[in-house]
């Protein structure tokens, strides 16, 4: 599948993706790439997350490829659930966030209890060996429960701009290798 011929959804995840983050850079290099926008990226709340993305794939015209980060994959498996007959082809998903993890912000709360059913499309999450909000065993049992392609980032902190990665080239490779596997 070419990135050409997809809508390409970016979901960030609490306090949103600032203009150095590997997500606001990967969608302006994209030209079929646009931002989940949410009303409050501060104080998460599940139901509108959820219905925001989901309306935001309904709406695409295309077949719909998400680019989830921390608490946007957990965004992504929610909504996942809602879906019938989806138009979305794949999730790459980074970071996910353990919400049971004392380190996560109080702020995730709403978000807990994330759906542990395969999810209705292809996926991969890449995960570090040192994230401070999910250790790489339970980032694994996610990766399992959710039917998803498991890729370790090692030493990555949670993959953004305070752990080092702004463009985050190693990233685009990961998403080239999901996007290859995807059909039409």
């Amino acid at each position: 599948m070419r990135i050409s011929e997809v809508d390409i959804l970016i979901v960030p995840g609490l306090g949103n993706s600032g203009p150095e983050h590997w997500q606001r850079r990967w969608g302006s290099r994209f030209s079929t790439a646009a931002v989940v926008e949410q009303d409050d990226w501060d104080h998460p709340s599940l139901e509108p997350w959820v219905s925001t993305l989901e309306r935001a794939i309904m709406m695409a015209t295309r077949p719909v490829i998400l680019i989830g980060h921390s608490l946007g994959v957990s965004a992504i498996a929610h909504t996942a659930q809602r879906l019938k007959d989806t138009k979305v082809r794949g999730a790459f998903l980074v970071s996910a966030p353990d919400l049971d993890n004392p380190a996560v912000p109080a702020e995730t709360a709403p978000f807990k209890d994330v759906p542990r059913d395969p999810l209705p499309f292809p996926s991969m999450l890449v995960a570090s060996s040192d994230d401070p909000f999910c250790s790489l065993d339970r980032a694994v049992e996610f990766a399992t429960c959710w039917a998803s392609d498991f890729h370790e980032a090692g030493p990555s902190g949670h993959i953004n701009v305070a752990s080092g990665h702004g463009p985050w080239p190693e990233g685009l490779l990961m998403f080239t290798r999901l996007m290859q596997r995807l059909k039409s």
